[in-house]
């Protein structure tokens, strides 16, 4: 019985000490890589963190983010919510998808570079080791004019003719977080869990979620609608270096 007692005042006190040793704020810079099948991207951030509560174990982050996505034969659907689901906002995150209204863009060599401001939700568990949730709000993208390949949905009776069937293709400019397929542009998010081995440097790694859209000088016509935004979902194992400014 003592020795329980013993255990649960030190796993108390330890838990007290290392709350009350929480920086209430605190400025880190970031380089995060992330690739899978196809693809890389790397990503430079910079980060404010404010922390909240007695112990500020939650922290909400304020920052900037530069990620470029590379990737080979990239394919990129249908981007409007209006024609993958039919509907806008949130509407669209609980929505299924239109299979015959998405079409398929396919890009023999994509490069994007996405410039975009940043939230950051995170909870430290320990002084030590921290959980959070990081997403891009909005920015702008750039990079260079590609050649894509358009094909129709085969659950479609559309047909695309010699004149649509390439396009020249650039980056969606503007980007804009409006929940789901309603988004635009070139976001990145990342769900992470980050280890400090010093004072100074951390480790970091996780999951990385990101929406490559481009835009093509072609329009197809779907229904009554005309569309030239197109959009790669791609989700991939990311690891990345802090350190603490």
């Amino acid at each position: 019985m003592k020795i329980l007692l013993f255990v649960l005042t030190a796993i108390v006190t330890t838990w007290t000490a290392n709350a009350q040793a929480l920086d209430k704020t605190y400025t880190n810079a970031d380089l995060a890589i992330s690739a899978g099948s196809g693809g890389f991207s790397t990503a430079l951030s910079y980060t404010k963190m404010y922390g909240f509560g007695k112990s500020h174990r939650f922290k909400v982050g304020i920052g900037g983010r530069i990620t470029s996505c590379f990737g080979t034969n990239a394919s990129a659907r249908t981007a409007p919510a209006s024609l993958t689901s039919g509907s806008e906002s949130f509407g669209a995150l609980a929505a299924n998808d239109i299979a015959a209204n998405i079409d398929t863009l396919t890009i023999k060599t994509a490069q994007t570079n996405a410039i975009n401001a940043t939230i950051t939700l995170q909870y430290a568990v320990s002084k030590k080791l921290e959980l959070g949730f990081g997403i891009d709000a909005i920015g702008y993208t750039f990079g260079g004019k590609q050649t894509g390949t358009l094909s129709a949905n085969a659950a479609s009776k559309r047909k695309f003719t010699d004149n649509t069937l390439v396009s020249d293709v650039t980056p969606t400019a503007f980007n804009a977080l409006l929940v789901s397929d309603s988004d635009l542009g070139s976001l990145n998010s990342e769900l992470y869990a980050r280890y400090w081995i010093s004072d100074k440097i951390g480790i970091r790694a996780g999951l990385s979620f990101q929406f490559v859209e481009y835009t093509s000088d072609k329009k197809v016509k779907v229904n009554n609608e005309e569309n030239n935004r197109w959009r790669a979902k791609i989700l991939q194992p990311m690891i990345a270096i802090s350190f603490k400014l």
